[in-house]
C-alpha cells in the first residue's frame, strides 16, 4: 500500500519531531552501556547510527519537499519576485 502525499508529509513530520529525538536518546543510552571506546571509534558509531535510522524510512521522506502532485498547480503560492519580473518583462 502506497502512502499518499499528505500522509507521507504528516508521517515524516511525526518521525522528525517525535521519533528522531527518541531514537537519539535510545542510541546514546545503548552506547553508554559499553565501556567508552577510543574517540574515533565512538564518532564512527554515532555516524553510522545517524544514517541507520534513515534506511527504513527513506520511502516516507521521498518527495515530501516537492509540491503536492495531486494539487491544482494554479493554487501553488507564487514567488512575488518572479511576478514583479514578469510584469516588467525582465524575467529570463
Amino acid at each position: 500500500m502506497a502512502l499518499g502525499y499528505k500522509a507521507r508529509k504528516r508521517l515524516s513530520l511525526l518521525v522528525l519531531l517525535v521519533g528522531l529525538p527518541l531514537y537519539i536518546l535510545v542510541a546514546v543510552k545503548v552506547v553508554s552501556l559499553f565501556d567508552r571506546p577510543p574517540i574515533l571509534m565512538e564518532l564512527l558509531v554515532y555516524i553510522v547510527l545517524g544514517f541507520l535510522w534513515m534506511i527504513p524510512l527513506r520511502k516516507v521522506f521521498l518527495g515530501v519537499g516537492k509540491p503536492d502532485p495531486d494539487a491544482d498547480p494554479d493554487s501553488y503560492p507564487h514567488d512575488p519576485v518572479d511576478a514583479e519580473e514578469e510584469k516588467r518583462g525582465t524575467k529570463k
